[in-house]
């Protein structure tokens, strides 16, 4: 037929096209653009002299270039989806377990139909791309041993033009396929070292032998409340369009606390991770380690490592989490020293799901109230919180109810069944924006409710975020802090922390100062101990 060669020809261009795309693709969503495409990558080159080899030996070749073109694609594609969530390339040791809590997280949000649909177009994507790429290296093979002298005339000159043009400084001449892989398969080599050193030191640990008398006798009879808010970061008090709204309900905030009496002190932390994993930043306030990734996790918790929850029961306090994400088994909930852990299913809500959100933030401050705080003759409590009001997808908003009305939390209900669903406020990023927010706001709203009605001087308070939202949401790739206040009526309590130099109010500026989180655990420690005190 007349048009065949035409076709062949046009399928031969296609693969070259193909071959250049797949060599320049960025690993960051914000790079794909046309300027991204004026590149001159070495790689081209590379695999044409070698697609040149014939025979069985050429035949090898071809299946090999294969897989280290389709493994570089998906990865890349993988580093894309990470950058925009956890603001860091792919690490295939590290983030396997990313698979696993994105299914959970779609299928609360979506459905389990769309999330086994969702895991059936990744497989099918991955196939695709592995099989496109075997198929484009044959066309291209083929072409180019068709006439092999002049293909190897024409790539060594194009390997001229590249020598030459790399020697005048021309940055797109570059190999950036290549050192994408090289930057993963380092990654892995130093991940698993990093996995073996951190295992052999993290039992390594000072606070372990401290002496019971002496731990937090600053705090004595105390209720300690170490309080996570889900994706508070610092980019809400700093960046459009989030900085006027919750710097304003901060300062509201910071008003109606001081005319309860509570002073309040604020700083920034440094979260180990952006986006997600929570329980990477609860494990590095609490170790005193950093606990950037899921293998240092499970390390840890197979560790002698004592968290700041296991010290407080150990010197007289009765230990609590309040986890009403937790709606699996949670085996490592028995590393931190709880004696009550309080999950999804223990807690006593009656009331219906904000999609993923188990319970509204309010639910979870009144049955920790009802069922620790209200108790008579009592151990001091302390206690870890996990707020979650404020994690995606940010519908339906929550809003504060009286107190003597939350009782079992189907008061909640209509306020559950109303708003957009997730589809449509995921539609716009100015729409996941704008309740994002609020979802924050109602956070900061329930809190300074909570201690209007059940603040005292023996309640202190240590709140913090747990990461900044995903880069997608805040349009800061970069920053990894989040804001921390600690709250309390007794100025003893804030007198023991002056030399942390944190700022009076809820609102630090960017002079506060900033620790990473793995070192709260022993300042605490430190601040509200008296290491000298004899024994009762």
């Amino acid at each position: 037929m007349p048009h065949r060669p035409v076709i062949r020809h046009l399928i031969t261009v296609v693969a070259f096209i193909g071959l250049f795309v797949a060599l320049s693709l960025p690993n960051r969503l914000v790079w794909i653009a046309p300027p991204a495409f004026v590149f001159f990558p070495l790689e081209l080159l590379v695999i044409g002299f070698l697609l040149l080899i014939p025979g069985v030996v050429g035949k090898g070749v071809h299946g090999l270039l294969a897989m280290m073109l389709g493994l570089g694609i998906l990865l890349r594609g993988a580093d894309l989806v990470t950058h925009e969530i956890f603001a860091r390339r792919f690490n295939p040791v590290f983030d396997s377990h990313l698979l696993a809590d994105a299914s959970r997280l779609l299928s609360g949000v979506l459905g389990s139909l769309a999330s086994a649909l969702v895991a059936l177009g990744l497989v099918l994507v991955i196939a695709l791309v592995c099989w496109l790429a075997y198929v484009m290296l044959g066309r291209i093979q083929r072409t180019l041993q068709a006439a092999p002298r002049l293909a190897g005339v024409a790539l060594l000159v194009g390997l001229l033009a590249w020598g030459g043009l790399k020697a005048t400084g021309w940055s797109r001449a570059d190999t950036f396929a290549w050192d994408q892989l090289v930057a993963h398969g380092r990654d892995t080599v130093h991940s698993l070292q990093d996995i073996q050193d951190f295992a052999a030191t993290v039992g390594d640990d000072a606070a372990a032998e401290l002496p019971a008398n002496s731990l937090f006798s600053r705090l004595e009879g105390k209720d300690v409340y170490i309080v996570f808010a889900e994706s508070y970061g610092r980019v809400l008090l700093e960046q459009d369009p989030f900085k006027d709204p919750i710097t304003d309900k901060l300062a509201w905030a910071e008003a109606a606390l001081d005319a309860e009496g509570l002073q309040m002190r604020s700083a920034f932390l440094t979260a180990p991770t952006v986006g997600g994993l929570s329980w990477l930043a609860h494990a590095s306030v609490l170790s005193g380690a950093w606990i950037d990734s899921e293998t240092r996790y499970k390390s840890l918790i197979l560790s002698e490592r004592v968290t700041l929850n296991r010290l407080f029961q150990r010197a007289g306090w009765r230990t609590v989490a309040a986890m009403p994400a937790i709606s699996l088994a949670w085996p490592e909930g028995a590393y931190y020293g709880y004696d009550q852990i309080y999950h999804a299913h223990n807690f006593g809500y009656e009331g219906l799901p904000f999609n993923w959100v188990t319970m509204p933030d309010q639910y979870v401050w009144s049955a920790l109230q009802a069922r620790e705080r209200s108790a008579q003759n009592r151990q001091p409590i302390m206690a870890e919180l996990a707020l979650i009001s404020s994690h995606a997808p940010w519908t339906p908003n929550t809003r504060v109810v009286p107190w003597g009305q939350v009782g079992d939390g189907q008061i909640f209900n209509d306020q559950a069944q109303a708003g957009p669903s997730p589809e449509e406020v995921w539609s716009d990023v100015n729409s996941i924006r704008q309740y994002y927010r609020q979802s924050i706001e109602y956070m900061l709203e329930t809190l300074v409710s909570y201690l209007q009605e059940y603040g005292d001087d023996d309640l202190v308070l240590l709140v913090l975020g747990d990461h900044q939202a995903a880069p997608m949401i805040t349009g800061d790739a970069e920053n990894r802090d989040v804001p921390v206040h600690l709250i309390a009526s007794d100025p003893a309590v804030i007198e023991a922390i002056e030399s942390w130099q944190w700022q009076p109010g809820l609102l630090p500026d960017a002079n506060a100062p900033v620790w990473r989180m793995d070192l709260v655990r022993d300042r605490f420690i430190d601040a509200f101990s008296e290491p000298d005190k004899e024994p009762n």
